[in-house]
């Protein structure tokens, strides 16, 4: 609890805990939760939820459902293997850490994330929208209460860095690499 490194924290504008953090009068008094491997997005819901996108080892990439004092349970378990090939537990043997809402095996290798709240794409609303490296494209995943399943694919024939929502509800792309390109999405 005395390092940062595998958790999420919530601060306060001036950078003290903020209150109401589960770890209050301990070392951890800024962490909201813990057991991350390698966040890479986080997002909130129209229902101020937050979401977290994570790249998981070799295998088990994981969108999770961050609840206050939640252990995700990295390194402990995962839905993935070491780069070695030894296993790592999986959640459903350690009930007491948090399982991923969605997990992929073979990776999408996610690099962000944003929750849909636009008006341009109607049914996309309230969904999880992951640029993905290894995909080369979006990943969008439904969310229906405390349940996720994907449910599209978008390639884009290029590893994707990040994607955000604008304004006017447009998705905006970002590229990854040498000439990456940053693109607007709108529907046909």
């Amino acid at each position: 609890m005395t390092s940062n490194l595998g958790k999420i924290l919530r601060l306060k504008d001036d950078g003290s805990p903020a209150d109401g953090n589960p770890f209050t009068g301990t070392p951890g008094n800024t962490i909201w939760a813990l057991g991350i491997r390698n966040p890479l997005g986080i997002d909130f819901d129209a229902d101020g939820r937050l979401w977290e996108i994570e790249m998981g080892p070799m295998g088990g990439d994981e969108l999770n459902l961050v609840e206050k004092g939640g252990n995700y349970g990295w390194p402990a378990v995962s839905q993935g293997n070491h780069y070695d090939g030894r296993a790592i537990p999986k959640h459903n043997t350690r009930p007491e850490f948090v399982a991923p809402k969605a997990f992929w095996n073979p990776v999408i290798s996610p690099s962000s994330l944003v929750i849909y709240k636009g008006d341009l794409f109607k049914s996309w609303k309230g969904n999880a929208i992951i640029s993905a490296l290894g995909a080369q494209g979006l990943v969008r995943v439904e969310i229906v209460g405390d349940t996720a399943k994907e449910i599209a694919r978008y390639r884009l024939g290029k590893r994707t860095r990040c994607v955000r929502q604008g304004p006017d509800g447009a998705l905006w792309v970002l590229e990854d690499g040498t000439g990456g390109r940053l693109l607007k999405l709108t529907p046909a």
